[in-house]
């Protein structure tokens, strides 16, 4: 078994390169939902008190099927990134964020890295410290979706203006997407690498460094990265 992924117990579709689409990944996944955790109970609520136990639970289903580590499917699970990791044995990859202290070393402390959220307004200090992100360190923070802006995961993910049944327009989100992000990093001019939080920012984050040329993490790599973790590589070739 390879990656054990929780998911959020909603029903939404993702393009591939999304967490929730398996069809993209070059390595075996296993997914398991966390019951009742939903997009509005993770994210909006301020209380997530609710939803350790579903995710600790699913967690530790993931490792009795024998997965080799744990992730999740949003980036605000990093809120649990703690707990999990002391639920099971195997390590726990919870949230995109992980990947901001790597960012920081990298491009040194005169710059900073961006981090791209879906929105900025959820975000807090115990999503930032449980992944190990010093607050007032070299990262600027910036919500793909505020004021609307990307009205095609609206149509996915936000109650209230999620389509019956849920979808988008890939070329359009490609295109919302682009365009904020092109925006947070022409606001940073000092931005040395970006972090996209979100799982369904992936599908389009090579349009996106193809504008601003910079580092790009995402849940793409973060996975990459834990499953060659998990079951290391062997190497074969010629002396």
């Amino acid at each position: 078994m390879g990656l054990g992924i929780i998911l959020l117990d909603d029903v939404y579709p993702g393009f591939p390169g999304d967490v929730r689409n398996a069809s993209a990944f070059p390595f075996p996944v296993q997914y398991d939902v966390a019951t009742g955790v939903d997009i509005h109970n993770l994210v909006d609520l301020p209380d997530k008190s609710p939803c350790l136990e579903p995710v600790i639970q699913s967690a530790r289903r993931l490792e009795r099927m024998g997965c080799r580590a744990i992730a999740a499917e949003c980036g605000y699970f990093a809120y649990f990134q703690r707990e999990v990791a002391a639920a099971v044995r195997v390590p726990a990859f919870m949230s995109s964020l992980l990947q901001v202290p790597l960012a920081q070393q990298l491009i040194g402390p005169d710059r900073v890295v961006g981090i791209l959220l879906a929105q900025k307004r959820y975000i807090s200090e115990r999503h930032l410290t449980a992944v190990g992100i010093a607050p007032g360190s070299n990262f600027v923070v910036g919500g793909a979706m505020d004021d609307g802006r990307c009205e095609e995961f609206d149509h996915l993910w936000t109650r209230g203006l999620r389509s019956d049944p849920p979808g988008a327009c890939y070329e359009k989100a490609e295109r919302e997407l682009v365009a904020v992000g092109t925006a947070f990093f022409g606001q940073h001019p000092n931005m040395g690498a970006m972090v996209l939080e979100c799982t369904g920012f992936p599908p389009f984050a090579r349009a996106l460094q193809r504008e601003i040329d910079i580092p790009i993490f995402s849940w793409g790599t973060l996975l990459d990265y834990a499953y060659s973790v998990a079951v290391h590589r062997d190497y074969y070739g010629h002396v």
